[in-house]
C-alpha cells in the first residue's frame, strides 16, 4: 500500500506504507488435523470405554453367579459326598434318581402351586396399590413409606405371628372363622390350605415392595396423557387401563419375572410355618418345596451330587415359567397398548 504527500515543489511523492500482517495470521488459528494415531485412540477410547465402565458388575458376576452355576453343574454329575468328596463320575444318575424321586414331583407341585397362589394376587394387589397411592394424597409420603414397612420386617418374626394367626387349634383365624359357622382348617396338615396360609406370608412381606416399584414407573408417565384422556372423556379405570399399564409394561416385566424367580425359589416361609421336629415341610412334606428337597440332599442325606441335581432342575423350571410369564406380559402388553 502507498501514500502520496506533498513535496516543497508543489509536487507529490509516493510513500510506501507498512505492509499489513497476513490476515490468516491475524485471524483465529485453524485447529490442525489430529494424527492417524489419535484418531485411532479416540475411537478406540468411544468403542471400550462403555465396556470398562460395566465390566465389574459382569465380572463380579461371572465371580459369584456364573462359577458357582458351572461348578454346580459339575457336581451334579459325580457321585459327590459332603464327608467323602468327589467320587467317580456318574453322567446323568443323580438327575434320574431325583426324578424318580417321589417326594421330588409332590415337592415340585407344592412349589408351583405356592407360586401361583402367592405371585398372582401379589402383583395385582401392588399394581392397584401403585395406582392409588399415585393420586394426589394428603400425607402421601407417609402412605407410601408405611407400605413398605412389612418387607423391613424379619422373616423369622413373620413365621411366628403367622404361624399364631393360622394355628389349627387356637389360631386367630380360624376364631373368626368359628364366629360365621366356619370349621376350623387344618392349616398345618391340609394341603392347599397351607399354601394359603404360606402364601399370605409372603403377600403381606413383598406386596408393599412391588407397589413402590409400580409407583416409581408411573411417577414417570406423562400427566398431559392423562389430561387429554379426560378431556375426552375417559374416567379413572380407563385411563388406569388404556394409558397407566401399557406405559408401565416394561416394569411389570421386571416385577414379574423377579416375582417368578423368587416364588419358585421359596425357603424361608415353608420351612419356618412348619411345626414338626423334621421341618421337611409338614408331617407329609404336604408344603414342601424344591429348595427344601435341595437342603434335605445336601444336609440331612449329604450327598451334594443329587442336591446340585436337583438345583439344576430348578434353575430349568424357573426359566421355563420366566420365559413363559415374559411372552404372556409382552403379549397382553402390547394388546393394551394398541388400544
Amino acid at each position: 500500500m502507498s501514500t502520496h504527500l506533498p513535496t516543497r515543489g508543489g509536487d507529490t511523492k509516493q510513500v510506501s506504507s507498512p505492509r499489513p500482517a497476513d490476515a490468516r495470521s491475524r485471524g483465529p488459528q485453524r485447529p490442525r488435523e489430529p494424527s492417524p494415531w489419535r484418531q485411532r485412540l479416540h475411537r478406540l477410547d468411544v468403542t471400550l470405554s462403555p465396556y470398562l465402565y460395566i465390566a465389574p458388575f459382569f465380572v463380579l458376576f461371572l465371580v459369584v453367579g456364573m462359577f458357582p452355576l458351572g461348578y454346580t453343574a459339575w457336581v451334579s454329575v459325580h457321585d459327590w459326598s459332603l464327608l467323602g468328596g468327589k467320587g467317580e463320575f456318574v453322567g446323568l444318575d443323580n438327575y434320574r434318581e431325583v426324578l424318580d424321586n417321589p417326594y421330588f414331583t409332590k415337592q415340585l407341585v407344592n412349589t408351583i402351586s405356592i407360586f401361583l397362589v402367592s405371585s398372582i394376587p401379589q402383583v395385582l394387589i401392588a399394581l392397584g396399590l401403585a395406582g392409588l397411592l399415585d393420586n394426589q394424597l394428603r400425607a402421601r409420603t407417609t402412605w407410601r413409606m408405611s407400605i413398605l414397612l412389612p418387607f423391613v420386617v424379619s422373616p423369622v418374626a413373620v413365621a411366628i405371628i403367622f404361624g399364631s394367626l393360622y394355628g389349627d387349634r387356637y389360631g386367630l383365624v380360624n376364631e373368626v372363622l368359628g364366629m360365621v359357622g366356619v370349621d376350623p382348617v387344618a392349616w398345618h396338615t391340609n394341603r392347599f390350605a397351607s399354601h394359603v396360609a404360606i402364601a399370605t406370608m409372603v403377600n403381606w412381606r413383598w406386596t408393599g415392595y412391588n407397589a413402590l416399584i409400580f409407583l416409581a414407573a408411573m411417577q414417570a408417565v406423562p400427566r398431559d396423557l392423562y389430561e387429554s384422556a379426560a378431556l375426552d372423556g375417559a374416567g379413572r379405570v380407563r385411563q388406569f387401563r388404556s394409558i397407566t399399564v401399557p406405559m408401565i409394561r416394561p416394569t411389570m416385566i421386571f416385577i414379574i419375572i423377579t416375582s417368578t424367580i423368587g416364588g419358585l425359589q421359596i425357603f424361608a416361609e415353608p420351612r419356618l410355618f412348619d411345626d414338626t421336629t423334621a421341618r421337611n415341610g409338614g408331617s407329609d412334606r404336604q408344603f414342601g418345596t424344591i429348595t427344601m428337597l435341595i437342603y434335605d440332599f445336601g444336609w440331612q442325606l449329604r450327598d451334594l451330587g443329587r442336591a446340585s441335581a436337583t438345583a439344576w432342575l430348578l434353575f430349568v423350571v424357573i426359566c421355563v415359567f420366566a420365559v413363559v410369564n415374559f411372552l404372556l406380559i409382552r403379549r397382553v402388553g402390547g394388546i393394551g397398548g394398541r388400544r
